[in-house]
């Protein structure tokens, strides 16, 4: 009989193929998560909304035509409208919208960023518990092997009735836990496929990667995170969009020019030109509404971004912990599992010579599949641990 560590550590990072589906590895699944996920959709909208408001903020004024007919000379009348865009008033509406499309721009790069590690997170779930299904037929498989050994055994007058009874009892319940863990790879699998944007009730990929553990080192700090560069870019916007509110005080005027035509007193066809300028006076109107509401928005922008930067430095601090922990752990769980196979092959061979009692058997067994069950949780935490790392150390500039 293969020592049970050997068995274990093929289980985990074997993954054979089924035929009629499609092998996807973890930068796959990702890749079309961002390409048919809805939430990439999403951000790609509200991207390209902000860059068309950012558009039409540095869209200069269409003037107007009117033509008029009085009775009065001269008869005809044709006057283009003009309004002034004035340079204070044109640098503040089109810098609130660049900072407003900027803070589009950091909020979608973050929604990626969030999109990739949720996707991740789902692989190596799916991963996880494919390696429990695998270890949990091997553990079946080796209970039905025991089972023979014991009723031989018997036979032979070795072991009495009761190592035969515990063979089986021990047998039934890794056969019930080896289908619910089958059942549970089966939910993993397909929540990967709904993440990648695939149908969901039957499995249609098959995952190529292992379950390895992640590298010993922590991405290092790029800067300000996206969170925090989005709020600011939020609040720089809102800045600016009060700055704006306070110069709409007095709003922009407007150049009138225009021809008359038809006044008897002049010769056939002369044209008579006429130049205006339309000012709007803000008698009732101080726009103290606009300014309120601009003041107002700028706090809200404000408190948000101290809010976003302690939140943030909190997550990271956090996610940096819980990596050190968690790669600890797999340390340990390394040097606890290769006791517990030896301990259970060392009892097994014991049973088969008669040396020790069936019990002892199966309580090795089970050290050494805990130790192995935890092992492969373990190196999924540690995989989302990191993965949480790269989450709140993203920048803008990653695909």
């Amino acid at each position: 009989m293969r020592v049970f560590f050997l068995v274990g550590l093929v289980a985990v990072t074997s993954a054979p193929l089924v035929a009629g589906q499609q092998p996807v590895t973890r930068a796959e699944a990702v890749a079309a998560a961002l390409a048919r996920g809805a939430r990439a959709a999403f951000g790609r909208a509200d991207t390209a909304r902000a860059a068309g408001v950012l558009r039409a903020a540095r869209a200069f004024p269409n003037p107007s035509l009117a033509a008029t007919y009085t009775k009065d000379v001269p008869h005809y009348h044709y006057i283009a409208d003009l309004a002034l865009d004035l340079p204070w008033l044109r640098s503040a509406r089109i810098g609130a919208a660049a900072s407003a499309r900027d803070a589009a721009r950091y909020g979608f790069a973050f929604e990626r960023a969030a999109l990739r590690f949720d996707v991740d997170t789902a692989y190596t779930r799916a991963l996880a518990a494919a390696a429990h299904a695998r270890l949990s037929r091997r553990n079946a498989s080796d209970a039905d092997s025991l089972l023979r050994m014991a009723r031989l055994r018997r036979e032979v007058g070795d072991v009495s009735e009761l190592d035969v009874r515990l063979a089986e009892v021990n047998a039934g319940q890794l056969e019930n836990v080896a289908a619910d863990d089958s059942l549970a790879a089966l939910d993993a699998l397909l929540d990967v496929q709904l993440a990648m944007g695939l149908p969901g009730d039957t499995p249609g990929i098959t995952l190529a990667d292992s379950l390895v553990p992640p590298p010993d080192s922590a991405p290092g700090d790029p800067g300000e995170p996206l969170r925090v560069a989005a709020a600011a870019a939020s609040l720089s916007s809102e800045q600016r969009g009060l700055t704006l509110a306070h110069r709409s005080l007095m709003p922009a005027p407007s150049l009138q020019v225009g021809i008359e035509r038809s006044d008897p007193a002049e010769p056939s066809g002369t044209l008579l030109p006429t130049v205006g300028l339309s000012l709007a006076l803000p008698f009732f109107n101080w726009n103290g509404g606009e300014i309120a509401q601009a003041r107002a928005a700028r706090d809200r922008a404000q408190a948000d971004l101290d809010l976003t930067r302690r939140e943030a430095a909190a997550d990271l601090s956090r996610a940096r912990r819980g990596l050190v922990a968690a790669l600890a752990r797999l340390a340990r769980d390394r040097r606890l599992l290769a006791s517990a196979d030896r301990v259970a092959g060392m009892s097994l061979r014991a049973y088969a010579e008669g040396a020790i009692p069936l019990a002892n058997v199966l309580e090795a067994q089970r050290n050494a599949r805990e130790a192995l069950g935890r092992y492969i949780d373990d190196v999924a935490l540690a995989n989302d641990a990191a993965g949480a790392v790269r989450l709140l150390t993203a920048t803008a500039a990653e695909p």
